[in-house]
């Protein structure tokens, strides 16, 4: 989205700096944030607007347009949550008087249950890698930390050596905003990583020395989309035929968790979000699994 107006697009990368110092925000939020605001920009301009003295009498009508042109309600919900932000931040910075949104309501959206496995189809995913070839045992170890840790797969795959204390069963993970967090492995992962640090991951590299815990290509890290790819290659061969996301564990992770009768806040913890919020879409993953299973099998069902 192109914006004529050179104050507007000031202001806007003048927030994104902001957020990025405040909340070290990921590139891709601050993407998202840029693509939001770029395009409520454009349609000010349109209205002979500008970002500091909009027209948000418009808004609602912008935002039924988008509908009609085929963006979800989510999408919708989303942009006007980074509007939001954004003029909170330029009331608080003194650039306006009053928030121009106050009055407007987000959409009510229903979380969108995220893609997950059930116990039996995670214990087949873990099988399914050829732990007699040095590929098959990497493989086989990163999934099982993997699905262990709850991680994210950039936080998998930007694994070193030095994060891991098998002693203590532990591996140290820089999560988003740079943030690092302790998340314990289990016994099983311990046992397959330290199968596959013994002789496997040096076998797969001409440097031991360099620090990738799991190395791809000339001893740097393997890249998040070799990973998933060898992942959708071990579900076929485990007879899974659900789509992926390369969320996919991470989910299971939590929503077993919470099946098992985890604690949100502790799963809120492991899985390394700031807001709790975040972390409760898995209660209504749980939920909907015991749903599914009294409807499935309570003879009143």
């Amino acid at each position: 989205m192109t914006i004529r107006n050179e104050s507007d697009q000031t202001l806007i990368e003048t927030f994104l700096d902001a957020l990025w110092l405040e909340r070290g925000a990921s590139d891709n939020t601050l993407m998202a944030y840029r693509r939001d605001l770029a395009a409520w920009a454009a349609h000010l301009e349109a209205q002979e607007a500008s970002l500091l003295s909009p027209l948000p009498a418009t808004l609602p009508d912008w935002l039924d347009a988008r509908r009609a042109s085929g963006y979800q309600l989510r999408s919708n919900a989303r942009l006007l949550s980074s509007l939001r932000r954004f003029y909170r931040w330029a009331l608080a910075e003194g650039r306006i008087d009053r928030d121009p949104l106050a009055e407007v309501r987000l959409p009510r959206v229903r979380p969108a249950l995220p893609d997950t496995l059930d116990e039996a189809e995670v214990e087949r995913l873990l099988a399914a890698p050829d732990v007699a070839t040095d590929l098959g045992l990497r493989d086989r170890a990163m999934l099982e930390v993997l699905y262990a840790a709850g991680l994210r797969v950039s936080e998998l795959v930007g694994l070193t050596t030095d994060a891991v204390n098998l002693r203590q069963g532990v591996v140290r993970v820089r999560g988003k905003g740079d943030k690092d967090r302790l998340v314990p492995l289990g016994e099983e992962a311990v046992d397959w990583l330290s199968r596959y640090l013994r002789g496997t991951r040096g076998a797969l590299m001409t440097d031991v020395t360099r620090p990738a815990l799991f190395p791809g290509r000339g001893d740097k890290p393997l890249t998040r989309q070799a990973f998933w790819y060898r992942i959708k290659a071990h579900a076929l061969a485990a007879g899974i035929t659900r789509p992926l996301s390369p969320h996919t564990l991470r989910h299971a992770f939590a929503t077993h968790l919470l099946n098992h009768g985890a604690n949100l806040r502790v799963v809120q913890l492991l899985l390394g979000h700031s807001d709790l919020s975040t972390t409760q879409i898995y209660t209504h993953v749980a939920q909907a699994r015991l749903e599914t299973l009294h409807a499935d099998h309570h003879p009143r069902g």
